[in-house]
């Protein structure tokens, strides 16, 4: 049996941390609302609006 060494050896995947953050926040945001969020909530609490904002303004 292997065991993962015990120490400063962990590898952080940013992309997958910040999906996981995005996933809890769309987690508190449903468990506060009284029906289903609409798309529009769920772009919201994603920050899509602002994402694409940012894209238009830098010309990409």
């Amino acid at each position: 049996m292997r065991v993962a060494p015990v120490g400063g050896t962990a590898v952080q995947d940013h992309v997958a941390l910040a999906e996981i953050e995005l996933c809890g926040e769309l987690i508190i945001a449903a468990s506060a609302a009284d029906d289903r969020l609409s798309l529009e909530s769920i772009d919201e609490v994603l920050k899509v609006a602002e994402e694409r904002m940012d894209t238009t303004d830098s010309g990409a």
